[in-house]
């Protein structure tokens, strides 16, 4: 009986409290009167912009084509083949808070985390990494299948301070911290492999990382051998499914992104006798295309970090760039808009010769770390 009145007390306090929440809470004519007004200035604002910024990235494409034309033709570049603007910024108010609570309209769903990488893993291919005891289980690992690729100590090393601060761990995850829950990117890792890039890997070279487990698998007995071809079987699975797409990086973009079975495939950068391999094999392909364009020189880390950071296209565009513009041409030319948004060190840098300095300094500065220490230390 007490419990009864207890419980009618609480549903009458709250159905005497609940009116007055919602009355505090809900706007006044005025004040949505003043939220429309300020919303209609702000999105012609907004448009405004958008018109000049649509014209800046379109000129900035139409140049890019024009560099790639030439380097096939083996014309040289000239300093007209590129934007030598800034971007436009946008300046305008800002987009006023709605009275109602309602939060603005989101380009893009939330990003998944490693949990839900793992989870989709499981859920879908039966797929569990093997994940390390410590870190620098996984970092002999690395510097193992980089140095066997053809990666110098160097390079593995500035790439890895570069990306991760020097403090990073093989599970890193972009914008994620232990007080920030929320990704900014699907990136993880050493070289912050992207869900696009792991797709691309697996689809690419997964013959190759079969043929790698299956060697790892022949000293094996018992039940030690049968987990491990237990994960090789998942790991056909995942490979099968990355090749379920053309092999163009729209398709595997879209897939990586979009399907729950690309982001389990994503779960394989953990695994450790999986995850060193595709690290290595991303940089290994930069300096791969590098060569094949007919760039003889060895990459210096911040080189290999550009092709990295933009892309093996965008990055050797950087790269090839004659060392006299480096001072002139924007960063801005080698990212697509939404990119370079995303991209602090980009904007910061402002161009190309400021870019590569900054990513130096940072490579510096990283390697004094203490996880750039111990990654030096596998070595």
């Amino acid at each position: 009986m007490l419990f009864s009145r207890r419980s009618s007390c609480l549903t009458l306090a709250a159905c005497l409290v609940a009116p007055r929440v919602a009355f505090a809470q809900a706007p006044s004519p005025a004040a949505i009167a003043d939220y429309e007004a300020k919303l209609k200035k702000y999105e012609q604002a907004r448009a405004a912009y958008d018109a000049v910024a649509d014209t800046y990235w379109d000129q900035v494409t139409e140049k890019r084509r024009t560099r790639n034309a030439k380097r096939r033709e083996r014309v040289a570049v000239t300093i007209d083949d590129y934007v030598l603007t800034q971007p436009p910024q946008y300046s305008g108010p800002p987009r006023p808070a709605d009275p109602f609570g309602r939060p603005p309209p989101s380009e893009q769903p939330p990003i998944p985390v490693i949990a839900d990488f793992l989870k989709a893993a499981a859920d879908q291919f039966g797929f569990v990494p093997d994940r390390p005891q410590n870190d620098a289980d996984f970092k002999r690992a690395y510097a193992r299948a980089g140095l066997a690729a053809g990666l110098t100590r160097e390079q593995i090393i500035g790439v890895y301070a570069f990306e991760t601060g020097g403090n990073g761990t093989y599970d890193m995850q972009a914008g994620v911290t232990p007080t920030r829950p929320n990704a900014i990117s699907p990136a993880v890792g050493y070289n912050q492999l992207l869900s696009t890039n792991t797709v691309s890997l697996l689809a690419e070279f997964g013959e190759r990382y079969l043929a790698a487990l299956r060697m790892k698998a022949l000293p094996m007995r018992g039940e030690a051998k049968r987990v491990f071809e237990r994960k090789i079987e998942a790991f056909k699975r995942m490979i099968a499914y990355s090749r379920s797409v053309p092999q163009r990086w729209s398709e595997q973009d879209k897939l990586a992104k979009t399907t729950r079975g690309g982001w389990g495939v994503h779960a394989a950068v953990l695994d450790i006798d999986i995850g060193p391999m595709l690290q290595v094999q991303k940089l290994i392909n930069s300096v791969h295309f590098a060569k094949m364009k007919g760039y003889t020189a060895p990459l210096t880390p911040a080189e290999l970090e550009a092709m990295n950071l933009t892309g093996d296209g965008n990055g050797f565009d950087i790269v090839s760039m004659p060392h006299a513009y480096r001072d002139r041409v924007p960063t801005a030319n080698f990212f697509q808009q939404r990119g370079y948004e995303r991209n602090p060190v980009a904007r910061r840098t402002g161009v190309v010769a400021n870019l590569l300095a900054d990513m130096e300094a940072k490579m510096a500065r990283g390697a004094q770390s203490p996880g750039a220490r111990e990654l030096a230390s596998a070595f």
